[in-house]
């Protein structure tokens, strides 16, 4: 058995306290908030991120971080990837001990352009930071923690870390692969948001399947395109967290960004649709990045560009759609072919 502290009481960070929880592991899960923490211990509920799920026995909530990270062999952040810098922050002025990081933020964090592993790194001292893995995939949070089958990828430098949390989270309904492309599983897992808010505009403009297939195609070809120029191995894009992850987010009634991108699509305005929602959209934010991202390296992402004219320039999202029906022709291969270029070089 071993102690583990997941730091976010959100969906997902209770998703996954759950999983460690019925692997038999003590469970300490973290939440800023202490009306939810003293719900999370008296009634073994989170009504707000997980209603009607029962929490295992194996999960105390605690609103001390202190607490929660006292003796832990490995530590699962799970706050929105905007917090992440704060968080760490507050962590290491506690002085923990060596840990090994989890992250399962999806995101980019705009103007440094940092990926969640690289803040890590530049907010943790070395001294405290065993290792640093990222685990990501298409899941849910709402089947998780309903022992829905889900399968996900552990990825590290250090394939020793990533086998570590690989054994930590598998079980008979949660499969977890080990990938050493950490570059490849972040952009992935933080760009796929960006394709899913525009899949669901496309459904909010009642433009049909054929648009939405199209759109998860050439969104595709776009993260491939700018993860390959920054490193990535082309293939993760047509894995777990490349495809898959795709696949999942852009069309489930689940996904947040999915959800946001309907209403956008429904006429409604981006202020609106965040109150609406009431919790985070990474999406949104990742957006503003990886258009960042596209002129740093040079890469061609029209769907991103499109969506940030919507988001940030107050563009209707029907324009957006019809500037790129109407963009100039060009070869599908062409893509296929400067991705595979660009890594071999």
């Amino acid at each position: 058995m071993q102690k583990i502290a997941v730091l976010g009481a959100g969906s997902w960070g209770t998703a996954l306290a759950i999983v460690l929880a019925d692997n038999q592991h003590e469970v300490l899960l973290w939440g800023h908030r202490k009306e939810l923490i003293d719900e999370i211990n008296t009634s073994r509920r989170n009504q707000k991120y997980l209603p009607g799920i029962d929490l295992p026995a194996g999960i105390t909530g605690s609103s001390s971080l202190e607490e929660a990270l006292k003796d832990a062999d490995a530590v699962i952040l799970a706050v929105p990837a905007k917090a992440v810098r704060e968080v760490l922050q507050e962590a290491v002025k506690l002085n923990p001990d060596p840990m090994t990081v989890v992250h399962v933020s999806k995101g980019i964090e705009p103007d440094s352009l940092k990926r969640i592993s690289e803040i890590l790194e530049e907010e943790v001292p070395e001294a405290l930071l065993k290792d640093v893995v990222v685990l990501s995939g298409p899941s849910h949070a709402e089947e998780v923690s309903r022992r829905h089958p889900t399968t996900v990828t552990s990825a590290s430098k250090n394939m020793q870390a990533a086998e570590y949390i690989q054994d930590l989270f598998m079980n008979q309904n949660f499969r977890v692969y080990t990938n050493p492309d950490v570059i490849g599983v972040e952009i992935g897992g933080a760009l796929k948001n960006i394709i899913a808010l525009a899949a669901g505009i496309t459904d909010g403009l009642g433009y049909g399947d054929n648009a939405k297939a199209a759109l998860m195609t050439r969104g595709l070809a776009e993260i491939a395109r700018v993860g390959s120029s920054m490193g990535a191995n082309p293939l993760t894009f047509s894995g777990l967290t490349g495809i898959g992850d795709l696949i999942v987010t852009c069309t489930s009634v689940h996904s947040r960004n999915w959800r946001a991108g309907n209403m956008l699509g429904k006429g409604k305005q981006l202020e609106e649709v965040l109150e609406e929602m009431g919790m985070v959209v990474e999406g949104v934010r990742t957006t503003k990045a990886a258009y960042q991202l596209s002129q740093k390296y040079d890469v061609k992402m029209p769907i991103t560009a499109a969506l940030y004219q919507v988001l940030f320039s107050g563009e209707s999202p029907k324009e957006a759609v019809d500037s790129l029906m109407s963009r100039v022709r060009t070869h599908e291969m062409e893509d296929l072919i400067n991705i595979v270029g660009e890594r071999s070089e």
